[in-house]
């Protein structure tokens, strides 16, 4: 329990963090500036949180100062004078947790000082060296339902259907009022991107730009009214209705008028079926030397995205050689007759489990709830972790302005720094495609239920909201956006990296249980989640770097991941329902990469880091290791250093 007070939410920003050996600092004291460092950076936090209304709505930060409560009533300010005065403030703040001598720091300190600086650097680089304000196109269109999504998860319950104060709700209200200056300013940003020539990826006009803002107007119009119709109670009741009423019309013709924005300037025509032709070309490739300074700013990975590119493939096909002969091993349980070929005979016994799928999108969310919530037992029952009885796990749909953006799954906490609130683990619909239900499994469903509930995501976030008090503020803040192409990701190593390791402890053999928790069949999709999250490294770094096409990678992941061979140039001419289905997912998941340079990389990297220091650990401390110890102190894990003195004290 005493490594609680070491956690790391956030990163792997220090060089002991990512298992670097930094020397011990001299004189002065070890921690005789810890205490100016502290006062330095809680007005950096509440400032950041302050110019960041999402984020502040997100962690909750009315719960870390009161002066951040009305934060949620507002939006975040992108014109171009308030990002200058940003910017300003960003450099005065730097200079003056810079000047905090890291000599003088304890060393839990020395990271959250170099966490915090790494944050900075960030957003000045943001601003000042890629411009990305000026195309941050699915930032604008999807933040304003963010912010109002998270606000409504963290709203107080004051009966069995009904939540929200009067309070909240009027803070609800404020912030719809806002969404037409928002947008208004967002509009301001595009406008100087197109004259600079610095214009979204096509892709991202399309859906973000057109899709995404038809949603979010619809769900002005209609959802949040009627959410405040069944939630909002008490003597107030009917002004603050009405006055949602109000400001969710204003909101939803906010919405239209920014869809005509984007067609008349993007597109030929107001049906923005054709984009003009100075739009149309690709422009989602961060570049070598971009991608390469957010590996080393952002995550403190030392190598270059070239090296990761060359490493990824070799891991790749280790993967597949392991389904390949579990597959064989579930063929012959089966007696199901398979191909010669390898990954052919895996296509093959994924097709025999696909016959046993949902109906329908609401049987799949019930299967992804049952399966998290065996997995919970499982959990009691080898005592790996220490479930209290109350647990709870909502599972619910995805709401459909965020489908755009997650593709499967999802899991949003509840905001950490308060007390009220629910996370949330989110099921996209395949609006009860059959072919996407198949997708879906009943032996596909336990690995990505480990994944964002349960050892996962919720499990995760549960235990350090407990421990909130130890964990510094800054290690909790998401620079740039909470999740969009504008965000850091730098909290997503440990994150991440925690819930694919998730997937994988289940599969850990046990006496008489060679796969673990999970059927052989189910053993079989966690392998191929791990290849997944083994693809993307290679993916990632190559069409970011100009070594992958757009439509290659989509192929490749087809391929690759799903096993189906073929070109997914021409989805709409594939004759076989199974590789248009998989064709259709794996652009899907290359459009957000394309979107979300270095997320995708955090998964496998985050859970290397993970086995190599628990495999540290359990060297060093032999018969007295302990995976449920391990467990509660993993995120200590980057500061490599300091977590292993912990586990290794006697």
């Amino acid at each position: 329990m005493r490594t609680l007070t070491a956690l790391l939410l956030a990163t792997c920003v220090a060089a002991s963090a990512c298992g670097g050996n930094t020397p011990a600092a001299s004189a002065p004291p070890a921690d005789a500036g810890d205490a100016a460092l502290k006062t330095a950076l809680h007005g950096y936090v509440v400032e950041l949180l302050r110019r960041y209304p999402t984020m502040n709505t997100y962690l909750g930060g009315g719960g870390l100062d009161p002066s951040l409560r009305d934060v949620d009533g507002t939006l975040r300010d992108y014109s171009a004078a308030a990002i200058d005065q940003e910017d300003h403030w960003l450099a005065d703040a730097s200079k003056s947790i810079a000047a905090v001598d890291p000599a003088a720091l304890s060393g839990g300190s020395r990271i959250d000082r170099e966490v915090a600086l790494a944050q900075i650097q960030f957003l000045l680089h943001q601003h000042q060296v890629r411009h990305y304000q000026q195309r941050a196109l699915d930032t604008y269109v999807g933040e304003p339902f963010r912010a109002l999504d998270w606000q409504l998860q963290g709203m107080t319950q004051t009966g069995t259907t009904t939540y929200g104060t009067s309070a909240e709700w009027t803070l609800v209200v404020e912030r719809v009022r806002g969404v037409a200056k928002f947008l208004a300013s967002a509009q301001e940003q595009l406008r100087a991107g197109v004259a600079a020539n610095n214009p979204p990826d096509p892709r991202m006009l399309r859906r973000d730009g057109i899709d995404t803002v038809e949603a979010n107007g619809t769900y002005f119009d209609q959802t949040l009214p009627q959410l405040g119709e069944a939630r909002i109670t008490g003597d107030q009741r009917n002004q603050i209705v009405g006055e949602l009423k109000d400001a969710s019309k204003q909101a939803s013709q906010a919405y239209q008028t920014f869809r005509a924005f984007v067609a008349s300037t993007y597109f030929d025509s107001a049906g923005a079926r054709m984009l003009k032709p100075q739009f149309g070309a690709d422009r989602y490739a961060m570049g070598q030397t971009e991608y390469d300074w957010a590996l080393k700013n952002n995550f403190r990975v030392d190598k270059t995205a070239t090296q990761l590119y060359d490493e990824a493939w070799p891991i790749v096909q280790g993967t597949q050689q392991q389904m390949v002969g579990l597959a064989r091993q579930i063929g012959a349980q089966h007696r199901w007759p398979l191909p010669a070929d390898g990954g052919a005979a895996v296509r093959a016994v994924f097709d025999k489990l696909s016959a046993d799928y949902p109906k329908s999108d609401a049987e799949m969310v019930s299967w992804y709830r049952d399966a998290a919530f065996r997995l919970v037992d499982d959990a009691r029952k080898t005592g790996l972790f220490d479930v209290p009885a109350d647990y709870k796990l909502d599972v619910v749909e995805t709401p459909p302005p965020l489908q755009a953006s997650i593709d499967g799954a999802a899991y949003y906490p509840a905001p950490p720094f308060r007390n009220s609130g629910v996370g949330r683990f989110y099921v996209t619909p395949t609006h009860n495609n059959p072919a996407g239900l198949m997708t879906n499994n009943r032996a596909a469903l336990a690995d990505l239920s480990a994944h964002e509930g349960f050892p996962g995501h919720d499990w995760h976030f549960k235990v350090m909201t407990q421990y909130r008090d130890r964990i510094s503020p800054v290690r909790w803040l998401t620079p740039g956006a909470v999740e969009d192409s504008s965000s850091m990701w730098e909290d997503s190593m440990a994150a991440e990296g925690w819930a694919l390791y998730s997937e994988a402890l289940p599969a850990e053999a046990r006496p008489n249980a060679p796969n673990g928790f999970y059927t052989p069949e189910e053993h079989l999709y966690q392998l191929q989640g791990k290849l997944l999250r083994d693809l993307r490294v290679r993916i990632d770094t190559g069409i970011h770097t100009g070594r992958m096409t757009y439509d290659e990678a989509t192929t490749l992941f087809s391929e690759v991941v799903d096993f189906f061979p073929g070109s997914c140039s021409n989805p709409a001419a594939i004759g076989n329902a199974g590789k248009r289905e998989s064709c259709e997912a794996a652009e899907r998941a290359i459009f957000r990469y394309s979107k979300w340079p270095t997320q995708a990389i955090t998964y496998r990297l985050g859970k290397d880091q993970i086995l190599g220091l628990r495999e540290e650990a359990g060297k060093a401390l032999a018969s007295r290791f302990s995976l449920k110890t391990f467990h509660l102190a993993f995120p200590a894990g980057y500061f490599h250093d300091a977590m292993l003195s912990e586990l290794t004290r006697p």
